[in-house]
């Protein structure tokens, strides 16, 4: 069966037969061979770019709806802002104290910045947390000007969301694929990321599992919200997921037909200057926890390492989320580790660094 469609890990047109499916080495990560014909890679599962220019991520009412169910759970005193960018326009969702690092949150994949719900009261008392609408994904971001292709387009919209926001430096913490453009950030721009949270990060350390994949592929092929659920109940089983997030995950794979994720090949987290700390989920279906986290020390000197064990990849960040919590701000407000200048929000004469 051969299919072009849109799912939680992006978009790929993919020939499918799940009983041939077989892990492959490939020269920038694992991959699928599907059928023994067609090779696809991690990352041409995640996502195709969208060749057209204008184009917007469209969304029914009651993804929106969703959206704004977990928005409304933010902390009282949460801001809205659009960012405009060369590449259309970024929603922010910003809470807390105005001192300190800013503290900036990209989600998983079809999970949008309202994911954040539960992190953004503790995360908000010692940061000034900025929980983005990655562009191209779902949630309230719009798409125009310059087309998002590339992996350095991608990395210039997130430097033109931290000079919309006057941001200079900050934290980064991602889940999912937001961690794996966190860390492709982390690289692109060290001048500009004082510490580096992964939580469960895919296609950073190791590739995902085959299972996993195959379980994608069928959203993929056939987007439905009811599938979707059935697969998140699969894969968080014996967790407190949050029931609401897992409505708005569904609809996002089902109601928001335009996703396109720009995604690249896996980075060398050996050249990162960053300290960092990669917090897994030790009943993870996307990879081997055990294989990540050996990888994760052996590639960067001095990485904390840290497994929540009963929590698996869908389950973060709102499973439990006090101990996931605290874990991330220990980490982040320790006096432990280098650091190459005090982070900070930009004064109005300022320029990036």
């Amino acid at each position: 069966m051969q299919a072009v469609a849109c799912g939680e890990l992006g978009c790929a047109q993919v020939e499918f037969h799940r009983d041939r499916a077989q892990e492959v080495d490939q020269p920038h990560g694992r991959g699928v061979v599907i059928a023994h014909s067609t090779t696809i890679s991690p990352n041409e599962i995640l996502g195709q770019q969208d060749e057209s220019r204008g184009a917007s991520v469209s969304a029914s009412h009651d993804f929106f709806a969703a959206y704004d169910t977990l928005l409304a759970r933010w902390p009282a005193g949460t801001t809205e802002i659009d960012v405009p960018t060369p590449y259309g326009t970024t929603r922010v969702h910003a809470y807390g104290a105005a001192e300190g690092t800013p503290l900036v949150l990209l989600h998983g994949g079809g999970s949008t910045g309202a994911v954040w719900f539960a992190n953004a009261a503790a995360l908000g008392a010692h940061h000034r947390v900025l929980a983005v609408d990655i562009l191209g994904d779902a949630g309230r971001s719009v798409r125009a000007g310059r087309p998002l292709r590339t992996t350095a387009d991608l990395t210039a919209w997130l430097d033109a969301v931290l000079d919309g926001l006057d941001v200079s430096r900050a934290h980064l913490l991602g889940h999912s694929y937001g961690a794996w453009l966190a860390l492709t950030y982390a690289l692109h721009a060290p001048e500009r990321v004082d510490r580096l949270v992964l939580l469960d990060p895919t296609q950073c350390f190791a590739g995902y599992r085959p299972g996993f994949l195959l379980r994608s592929l069928l959203l993929l092929v056939r987007p439905r919200a009811a599938r979707a659920l059935g697969y998140l109940d699969h894969e968080t089983a014996g967790t407190d997921t949050d029931p609401d997030w897992k409505r708005l995950f569904a609809l996002a794979v089902s109601d928001v037909p335009h996703r396109r994720l720009v995604v690249g090949r896996r980075p060398d987290p050996g050249a990162l200057r960053a300290p960092l700390m990669v917090l897994l989920a030790g009943r993870s279906g996307a990879h081997d926890p055990g294989k990540v986290a050996a990888r994760a020390r052996a590639a960067v000197t001095g990485a904390r390492i840290e497994t929540l064990p009963h929590l698996t990849h869908y389950a973060l960040p709102t499973a439990t989320p006090a101990a996931t919590n605290r874990l991330i701000t220990e980490f982040l407000t320790s006096v432990e580790g280098p650091s190459q200048s005090p982070g900070r929000m930009r004064g109005p004469g300022d320029r990036p660094s």
